[in-house]
């Protein structure tokens, strides 16, 4: 049996073995062949040669991800552990390792998986994007980080963000307050995404001088959106006719990008997914783009990916 000695420099080895050794546990289930001791800033392991060499070049990715993320939580761990390579080709193409935007308190907001990556990458190529997977795989969040990056760099004049109002439906009349006040707890998700990445006074100008809208989808009816960053979010819930407007809406020197989870359609029962369709029929075009993020993506809490893999089992008997 071989013996190595792999030393952490410039790295808290508290903070990168975690609570307990969580990140040497895992490690371990992982490497069931290889023994691993962990002392202070050293690691002693003992294996067969090829294990090894494995066991370094995971240890190092793993390190590479803490040093640029200033974290490592156990669906970090399990992603690099079990990657197949390509996210750190993705990773080294150049502009996508960049900060997307420099958030409030000095927060650096950054693609962090691979299919989160390759939306930075298509975003880049096309003018129309399709970001479709399940809940928590930060789809919306990277989407609105590409369109405060965008007016930052002054690519675009300003942001729309839009939702299908379909779950408030006919209970949007019994909520109190004026319509802004009735809409905004379900616009809610895109304003907490805002203000990770705005300061407070600022986001607080730019909606009121339009800078920044948020709005019902309804209410774009009509509208010719030029030099303009617009996310259509919660796209699943869009009917026909819906969608067909909202894509028909693009203007000179606009971005779109359109996110959903097919798995979580709210539109009466019989009525087709404007989502689904415009995946089907435009999937073929130039300038247009899909990507589809998975529970690989998933950067929420441990149990959401596996409440997810629990759900796709039921829904596909």
């Amino acid at each position: 049996m071989n013996e190595r000695i792999i030393e952490l420099t410039e790295i808290n080895p508290n903070d990168f073995f975690g609570a307990q050794n969580s990140t040497v546990a895992q490690l371990k289930t992982f490497f069931p062949k290889v023994k691993i001791v962990a002392r202070g800033n050293k690691l002693k392991i003992f294996g067969e040669p090829e294990l090894l060499d494995e066991f370094e070049k995971r240890l190092e990715m793993l390190i590479k991800y803490f040093n640029r993320y200033n974290k490592l939580d156990e669906n970090s761990i399990e992603r690099i552990l079990t990657s197949t390579g390509k996210e750190e080709e993705i990773r080294k193409s150049g502009s996508p390792n960049d900060v997307l935007v420099h958030g409030v308190n000095g927060r650096l907001i950054k693609a962090q998986t691979a299919n989160q990556h390759k939306m930075v990458e298509l975003m880049q190529k096309n003018d129309m994007l399709f970001a479709v997977g399940p809940a928590g795989t930060g789809k919306t969040y990277t989407a609105v980080a590409l369109a405060v990056k965008a007016l930052k760099e002054k690519e675009v004049r300003r942001i729309i963000l839009t939702r299908p109002a379909v779950e408030s439906g006919e209970n949007l009349g019994f909520l109190p307050g004026d319509l802004k006040e009735k809409l905004d707890p379900y616009m809610q998700p895109l304003y907490d995404a805002l203000r990770d990445m705005i300061p407070h006074e600022k986001l607080q100008a730019y909606l009121e001088n339009g800078t920044i809208q948020i709005a019902p989808l309804a209410f774009m009816r009509g509208r010719t959106l030029d030099n303009a960053f617009v996310i259509l979010d919660e796209a699943q819930n869009t009917t026909h006719a819906q969608m067909k407007m909202f894509l028909t809406r693009m203007g000179m020197h606009a971005k779109f990008i359109i996110t959903g989870d097919p798995g979580q359609i709210d539109l009466p029962r019989r009525q087709v997914s404007g989502l689904k369709e415009s995946l089907l029929a435009l999937k073929d075009i130039k300038g247009i783009a899909q990507v589809h993020l998975d529970d690989k993506d998933v950067i929420r809490h441990r149990l959401v990916k596996q409440i997810i893999t629990a759900y796709k089992s039921i829904e596909t008997e």
